[in-house]
């Protein structure tokens, strides 16, 4: 049984459920063991398919999924992961998240906390965390009833949106970071300066991106539904870059932000 959030992982945010089954199946079996999904992405029947056709033993994977803004209240919430839960079809699910805080806190968060804890309760879920949480929702939520067993903030993260401030906050609180729209919505693969870093080191750029994510002790979600391309992203985590290279890529950091909803908190 996996019991930390391994560091690599699988996205699959816009991937489509016709594309999903294959892609996990295939970064399961490079050696993936970390599998992100969302009830918003309507792939999570995908996803517990891939999982099965995959060959590996359902115990040595984490499946994440992500409970939608309007789903926070108890009640709703707990149906919202029982609806999940046969959706994936795998069994417990590993880690559910709070996918986005609840807008100018209609409901509050130790209600949802509380449903979490039920849903662990019932075994639809054995951990839960939290999505695009700032720092001060981060800090009431873990003060909150059940907060204590928050095991991750996962928010963007990119070379053009480093988010260092919210990064050291929430590593300072004791909880994970896991980075979504590392790449930076595909700019990563044509900048100038992980181009060079990358020919220095015969990887690509992403690989930079992703060896950089790691050297700041964030949880990654590569996305891909090719084989090559996942087990290139895949090989980032026998990388590493020198204090030069990290500089180069820390100075690209100009606070570009891809995923800012309107629903979204005063970030």
């Amino acid at each position: 049984m996996v019991e930390t959030i391994p560091p690599f992982g699988l996205g699959t945010f816009r991937v489509e459920a016709a594309k999903t089954t294959s892609a996990v199946k295939s970064a399961l079996q490079l050696g993936y063991r970390h599998i992100d999904t969302a009830q918003y992405y309507n792939n999570e029947a995908a996803v517990g398919q891939g999982v099965r056709d995959s060959g590996v033993p359902r115990d040595d994977i984490w499946v994440t999924t992500k409970v939608w803004w309007e789903r926070l209240s108890r009640d709703v919430l707990v149906a919202s992961l029982k609806d999940s839960h046969a959706k994936l079809d795998i069994g417990t699910i590993d880690l559910a998240l709070v996918h986005w805080p609840s807008p100018d806190g209609a409901v509050q968060i130790a209600e949802t906390l509380a449903a979490m804890q039920e849903a662990r309760k019932l075994g639809l879920i054995r951990h839960y965390g939290v999505s695009n949480f700032t720092a001060p929702l981060l800090e009431e939520a873990l003060k909150a009833p059940g907060g204590d067993a928050i095991v991750t903030n996962q928010f963007e993260v990119s070379p053009f949106l480093a988010n260092r401030a919210l990064v050291e906050a929430t590593q300072k609180l004791g909880v994970k970071v896991t980075a979504y729209m590392p790449l930076g919505e595909g700019r990563a693969h044509t900048d100038p300066t992980l181009r060079e870093i990358a020919q220095k080191h015969g990887a690509t750029p992403a690989q930079v991106t992703f060896a950089w994510l790691l050297s700041r002790d964030i949880v990654v979600l590569s996305a891909s539904t090719n084989a090559e391309h996942q087990k290139s992203n895949w090989e980032a985590q026998q990388l590493e870059l020198d204090a030069d290279d990290i500089a180069k890529i820390d100075a690209l950091d100009e606070g570009k932000r891809n995923a800012n909803p309107p629903f979204a908190p005063k970030w």
